[in-house]
């Protein structure tokens, strides 16, 4: 059987407490999965890290490739970028023996191709990082104020954040008894699915929803405290 390790990756707290971006990865990986997947297969385990894929130094990452190397499963992402920023990462990552993994977005893609694309994205990721530094060089050359900007979204975030604790609490009836009933995430995913409880977008829950919802509901309950 096709045993595959799913690994999510966020770049900021804000993303992974809101669900942004997660939900996205999320979809993709299952859509892969019901799509391009060998049947039967087996999902061992999820792992999620919210940190920027700059920094090659990721826990669960670690974890997750420990577990591929070890079972001879497949790691799975949902883009490239999930996986790493760097093409030196990617390259190397391509050469241990142990390890492989696929792409949930480009699923018949090939490690050539793979290396071709990952090193595209970071010519890209470049010039984009080049392009903006000339652009608020400009700005700030015209006396634009750059703040405003990063105030919003700051501000975007927190209001985010708030709807996705809203959204917990609604379903926390349901999912507190479960877990203190000791059930695991995945069978409260499919207690949620089974009642008919739709997820923010309305679709299906998974095991890492879960558990953000459970982080979500004991953040409430601190801040009462």
């Amino acid at each position: 059987m096709q045993q595959f390790i799913v690994y999510y990756r966020v770049s900021t707290k804000g993303q992974g407490d809101s669900g942004l971006g997660l939900e996205a990865q999320e979809r993709d990986t299952a859509l892969f999965l019901t799509t391009y997947a060998e049947t039967p297969f087996e999902v061992v385990a999820e792992f999620t890290d919210i940190q920027s894929g700059k920094d090659n130094d990721r826990p669960e990452l670690v974890k997750a490739l420990d577990i591929c190397r070890k079972t001879g499963a497949t790691l799975l992402v949902s883009k490239l970028d999930r996986l790493s920023r760097r093409l030196s990462f990617i390259a190397t990552l391509m050469e241990d023996p142990k390890v492989s993994f696929r792409v949930a977005s480009i699923p018949r893609a090939s490690k050539i191709e793979l290396h071709l694309y990952a090193m595209l994205a970071e010519q890209e990721r470049d010039f984009i990082s080049m392009r903006t530094k000339a652009a608020l060089a400009v700005a700030k050359s015209r006396g634009t104020k750059l703040g405003g900007l990063r105030d919003a979204t700051g501000k975007r975030n927190d209001t985010l954040q708030a709807e996705a604790q809203g959204r917990a609490v609604k379903v926390a009836d349901l999912v507190q008894p479960l877990r203190a009933a000791g059930k695991t995430l995945r069978q409260i995913a499919d207690a949620l699915n089974s009642n008919a409880v739709p997820t923010a977008r309305g679709g299906a829950w998974s095991a890492s929803q879960v558990m953000r919802v459970i982080e979500r509901l004991e953040a409430v309950e601190i801040s009462a405290a």
